[in-house]
């Protein structure tokens, strides 16, 4: 009777980590999800740690933290491939961001290693919006960005989570790099409206510069590193370069990505966009 595979999940607890997880479990697979948090724990500036959460484990689920485009991943990226292969890890799956362009060195650590490695370049999540990013200024009925007009096809993290899903379990994606896109190009002007049609109340959307948006993030006290890091994604990666819509969830998953309308009437159910009351 041949082994039955088990996973290694990391970031049990970020937006696609705990839908890999779930939805692996959900088929009868074996898991073991990981954060900084769990039990084995798993840190990426902590190699030692690693060693316990790969044991016995024959796939992974890589997101990287703070961001692969943040210099010095590809060299983290291409140790942990080494440590995994070594533990008997050999199928990779690897959760990247579309159009960052300094995370490509990252990514072919990973196609470089050995590994059967797979890449998933993903557009921004409509889970921003609801879990943590966007979810105050959604709350509070204005959300300033410097984002302009630019349009962005915005993407489910559980189609996200499917495809990486269906890539760990089906060889023919080795060797692959997929980018994954909702299915329509949406301003933030576009979503902010949409999500006030689905709570019925309005949410404005005000174009701000960059300066203003990282003076605010100061002013909240966000890490400098996590600032600098929203800095590159709003200056370099939203200029329109990932714009058009992919057909790669499709070619994965057989059907096309979920509507951002349908994320925004779900979520409005649940009432977590409700405004927040003003001191």
């Amino acid at each position: 009777m041949s082994k039955k595979p088990r996973y290694l999940v990391l970031g049990a607890t970020a937006k696609t980590g705990r839908r890999v997880a779930d939805k692996l479990r959900a088929q009868g697979h074996e898991v073991r999800a990981v954060s900084r948090s769990t039990s084995p724990s798993f840190d990426w500036t902590n190699p030692d740690s690693w060693q316990d959460c790969l044991k016995d484990v024959d796939a992974v689920y890589i997101t990287f933290q703070p961001d692969l485009a943040v210099p010095g991943s590809d060299a983290i990226i291409a140790q942990f491939a080494k440590a995994a292969l070594a533990n008997g890890a050999k199928r990779l799956v690897m959760l990247s961001g579309r159009g960052e362009e300094a995370a490509h060195r990252a990514e072919d650590a990973l196609l470089q290693s050995g590994a059967d490695a797979t890449i998933l370049r993903a557009n921004w999540f409509f889970q921003n919006f609801s879990e943590d990013l966007f979810l105050p200024y959604i709350q509070s009925g204005t959300l300033a960005l410097p984002a302009g007009d630019i349009p962005e096809p915005f993407i489910d993290a559980d189609d996200i989570a499917e495809c990486a899903v269906a890539c760990l379990l089906d060889p023919a994606h080795i060797g692959k790099t997929y980018e994954l896109s909702g299915a329509e190009a949406l301003t933030f002007a576009d979503v902010t409206a949409i999500i006030g049609q689905a709570i019925h109340r309005p949410v404005h959307f005000v174009p701000i510069t960059l300066d203003e948006l990282d003076n605010g993030l100061a002013a909240d006290a966000v890490p400098d590193e996590f600032r600098g890091l929203i800095r590159y994604l709003f200056s370099e990666v939203l200029d329109g370069r990932n714009s058009t819509p992919t057909q790669d969830v499709k070619a994965i998953l057989g059907r096309d990505p979920n509507s951002l309308i349908r994320y925004a009437e779900t979520v409005a159910k649940t009432g977590l966009w409700q405004l927040a009351k003003r001191a």
